[in-house]
């Protein structure tokens, strides 16, 4: 059976793993950090845990379905909890709208300031389920190994019923008039690290994953799921060496003939698998010459997503006003947007969006709340600057978070600061950015870096950066789909 090395240990790499070790392939998979998961991190500040990757778990088939293909069963590794009522929205008015994947409670809560609005719910539900259908049908089983791939006449018809011309912001506002309701839904763009008066309204099905199918936590930390799947890949026969950094992709004759690890050595392989930002990794990896199709200055013409400025506190005490999901909104979203994007620079009024799991799960942070709190941020500058100091930033964050009467400082035991310099260092991504390019431009959003290399024969790409995007569920879909087009291929 031919051998499979898989570049780095994200959840698209690991559920290529968990798949083609299953199929019998030999797989081995380097890491650079010491954990598995990729943003999915464990972050540890004395009895206070944290999951420092994505705190919101939706499409929970999807991480259930690696575990179970191999005939294993997933509550067997991990629980997943449903949380009904799932995101308090805080706003400057003082009002509050709290999202529900109950449709009757969503309705009330929207009535609280538009009867108008809540009676066009039922319609947004219909048209946000139409999208997903959509998605789901045609665009999420697809990997893209060519331009070929993306002239399927299905695939185009599909694209065309998405709503590829409007802004997420416009569609919104076919539904409702409250502006809080418009800026809450207009925050589901930076699940994909874009603006919602640039990206398409085609994403507007993200909206459909949480008001309709749910919101999930894993019991002990969304970091359970990392944990599960290289479980089984090992159980499987996967090799997975952590702290074990790739220095190199060797080609030969046109196609890939293994890797060269930081130390030198160099080990073999029939086919490669990068799980890394494509934009940043393979630049670093393969000699720009082996890689015509994709040169370095196409590399740095995409515009990057946004990143992430984020403090992990640690309070004294639990902190019941805070939900497990909370969002804290700027009075001017247009601008906080404009900021980030056009003028590269971090906004004076950010949205504040915090993660408070032990309101859930009091046994990941017993001493107190373990507050995950969350500001969007520009990327690097291209020469990879910070734009701010972060002491200074951080404490603009608490006063903004006092204004709401949420009190960070009397009630801090431990905290952390991690900046968008940490997350490029750490995970590899390009300047910094969370999900790779944007989706501003129609080509970034649904013509993402195909899944295989045009130049190099047997060099596979999964990550956020390349189809079919950026999100946990999604990304990990795209790396069992990537797995199952080189079984058809290789077995």
């Amino acid at each position: 059976m031919k051998k499979v090395i898989i570049i780095g240990g994200g959840l698209g790499g690991l559920a290529s793993a968990v798949t083609l070790a299953h199929a019998g392939f030999q797989v081995h998979l380097y890491e650079q950090n010491a954990h598995l998961g990729g943003k999915l991190m464990p972050v540890s500040l004395g009895s206070y845990t944290f999951d420092f990757g994505p705190n919101t778990i939706t499409m929970p088939h999807v991480f259930k379905g690696i575990i179970e293909q191999t005939g294993e069963r997933a509550e067997d590794y991990f629980e997943l909890l449903p949380l009904r009522s799932h995101t308090r929205n805080y706003f400057q008015d003082g009002s509050t709208i709290d999202f529900s994947s109950d449709p009757e409670k969503m309705a009330a809560e929207i009535a609280r300031s538009s009867a108008a609005d809540a009676a066009n719910y039922p319609k947004f539900l219909k048209e946000i389920s139409r999208l997903y259908t959509l998605s789901e049908r045609y665009f999420f089983p697809a990997t893209f190994q060519s331009w070929r791939d993306y002239l399927s006449p299905s695939l185009g018809r599909a694209l065309l019923q998405a709503r590829p011309a409007e802004t997420l912001d416009h569609f919104f506002k076919r539904y409702f008039s409250n502006p809080n309701m418009l800026q809450a839904l207009g925050r589901y763009a930076t699940y994909i690290g874009s603006s919602p008066y640039k990206a398409p309204a085609t994403f507007a099905m993200i909206a459909y994953l949480e008001l309709v199918e749910g919101v999930y936590y894993t019991k002990g930390g969304n970091v359970r799921i990392a944990e599960a799947f290289a479980a089984v890949a090992r159980k499987n026969g996967a090799v997975l060496q952590t702290g074990t950094a790739v220095e190199r992709i060797l080609v030969d004759n046109g196609g890939v003939s293994g890797v060269e690890l930081a130390g030198g050595e160099k080990v073999v392989a029939d086919l490669v698998i990068l799980n890394g930002d494509l934009l940043s990794a393979y630049p670093e990896l393969v000699d720009e010459k082996l890689r015509p199709s994709f040169p370095d200055a196409k590399a740095a013409r995409f515009e990057p997503s946004i990143s992430a400025f984020v403090i992990t506190a640690g309070l004294i005490g639990h902190a019941p006003e805070l939900k497990h999901h909370n969002v804290f909104f700027s009075g001017d979203y247009r601008q906080e947007f404009a900021d980030l994007f056009a003028h590269q620079r971090y906004s004076d009024e950010p949205t504040v969006y915090i993660s408070n799991s032990s309101f859930t799960d009091p046994s990941v942070s017993p001493d107190g709340s373990n507050l995950f709190i969350l500001v969007n941020a520009p990327a690097l500058t291209k020469d990879g600057q910070l734009q701010i100091d972060p002491e200074q930033y951080k404490e603009r964050i608490y006063d903004f978070l006092e204004s709401y009467g949420v009190e960070i400082r009397s009630r801090l035991a431990v905290e952390k600061v991690f900046t968008p310099s940490f997350i490029k260092e750490t995970f590899g991504s390009w300047r910094g950015a969370l999900y790779g390019p944007s989706s501003h431009r129609k080509a970034d959003a649904f013509l993402r870096p195909a899944n295989a290399s045009p130049d190099i024969a047997n060099l596979y790409f999964i990550s956020g950066s390349t189809h079919p995007g950026g999100g946990s569920p999604i990304v990990t879909m795209g790396g069992q789909n990537l797995a199952k087009r080189i079984i058809k291929q290789h077995k």
